[in-house]
């Protein structure tokens, strides 16, 4: 019962149970925001779009229904994950930018996450607008024609809802536990799965037929469950050693450790980004689709594109594979490692300090990196093909990729945050 002890000791903590009911009042909060809908919603030809076009429900996923009630926030974080993808994309072409991010600290990391939500704005704003114009469209239009003065107030109260979530994400990263963005991306997804199992236990016993598709759906799952849990916790150890100093009358190093490198390293940052550039032109796509000239031609060619399962599966696969490599060579710095190393006096058994270093950590990071990538390509589109061989809809979230390598990332990280307060606390008290 050593899992019953561990709940009761942070129940007991006040400074710690403080901050889990903090992040628990504010996933009520996105709750509560995420079933206030905005006016002239025709309920049944909402649900006839979301069936027509199955991008726009994966989307959904990350909004923990709240695109598909059109809430409020109804973007979810969307506005805010495309600024900052922008802007880490920004820091390739000028130098100044990069050398803010890596360089000046955490003033230059403030001064970038500023950037970033500054530029939510617009974004939020122009998503806003480009999806009550695509909802306003059409034989069956989802929203009922707005006046100027609803479709301004509309546009505003989406923007304001982006915004108040972003806010309350970094609310949760600056005293909660664990990422903020990431726990509300985990709270929307999870916010669905009662619904999904009633329909799917309903789905059973409507279809006795097909039970052993749902047995090798189950079957997928656990298999898929397991490999993300494994490759998330995976690691190449790197051995490090220290050499030995005197200073005065004591000897310091002379030990020898390991540098773990994440399998994994970018996590699942990668499928949320491939996701975000993947969705953009087929929502403008279908946006244009109605026009008429060489516009309307080119938007219903974009359009067909990603509605072939082929074409998307692989687009996906190759924009995560490539996301992958980009943010690792974003966050990660082998030749800062290097020199930190040096300068604490550690080397790699056999690899000479300094340039010499960096060059075999690169060399480790490539093909270590070339796993993790091609494993999160292989989640991202593994739904499609499982439930293309089971045929089974219902209940996306054992076998999204992408939703249970969130889930199940998110939850380590969360769980293993509370581990580390946990045990600073007992060194406090020893």
């Amino acid at each position: 019962m050593n899992w019953l002890n561990k709940i009761t000791q942070i129940f007991k903590i006040r400074d710690l149970r403080n901050k889990i009911l903090f992040v628990l009042g504010v996933f009520a909060i996105f709750r509560i925001m995420a079933n206030i809908p905005i006016p002239g919603i025709n309920a049944e030809n909402l649900r006839d779009f979301f069936n027509q076009f199955q991008m726009f429900g994966i989307l959904n996923i990350f909004t923990g229904g709240a695109l598909d009630r059109l809430s409020i926030v109804m973007l979810g974080l969307g506005p805010y994950i495309t600024a900052v993808i922008i802007f880490q994309l920004l820091t390739m072409i000028f130098p100044q930018l990069e050398k803010m991010y890596k360089e000046e600290g955490e003033q230059g990391r403030q001064k970038f996450n500023q950037y970033c939500r500054i530029a939510t704005v617009p974004l939020a704003a122009l998503q806003s607008y480009a999806m009550l114009a695509l909802f306003q469209r059409g034989a069956n239009p989802v929203i009922t024609s707005l006046s100027p003065l609803l479709l301004f107030t509309s546009i505003l109260t989406i923007t304001a809802g982006a915004l108040l979530l972003m806010w309350l994400g970094e609310l949760i990263s600056e005293k909660g536990i664990g990422n903020g963005v990431s726990l509300l991306i985990f709270a929307g997804i999870v916010a669905d799965s009662p619904t999904n199992i009633r329909q799917m236990i309903i789905s059973i016993q409507m279809s006795q037929a097909k039970i052993l598709n749902y047995f090798l759906f189950f079957g997928a799952a656990l298999l898929i469950l397991a490999g993300v849990v494994l490759i998330n916790e995976a690691r190449r150890n790197i051995p490090v050693s220290y050499a030995k100093r005197v200073r005065g009358m004591k000897m310091y190093g002379g030990v020898s450790t390991y540098l773990p490198l994440n399998i994994n390293p970018a996590g699942v940052i990668p499928i949320i980004f491939a996701l975000s550039i993947l969705l953009l032109p087929g929502m403008v796509a279908s946006f244009l689709s109605g026009t008429g000239g060489a516009v309307g031609h080119i938007a219903t060619t974009v359009k067909n594109f990603f509605q072939d399962p082929w074409a998307y599966g692989i687009s996906y696969f190759v924009l995560v594979v490539l996301f992958t490599y980009f943010y690792t060579a974003v966050t990660f710095d082998p030749k800062a490692i290097a020199q930190n190393l040096q300068k604490m006096g550690g080397f790699i058994p056999g690899i000479r300090p300094g340039e010499s270093t960096a060059s075999f950590m690169y060399y480790i990071l490539n093909r270590v990196l070339l796993i993790g990538a091609i494993f999160l390509g292989g989640i991202a589109v593994m739904p499609s093909v499982i439930q293309g061989v089971t045929n089974v809809q219902q209940f996306k979230f054992l076998v999204g990729g992408t939703s249970l390598l969130i889930v199940v990332s998110v939850v380590l990280e969360t769980v293993r945050q509370i581990k580390a307060q946990l045990q600073m606390r007992e060194y406090e008290t020893f």
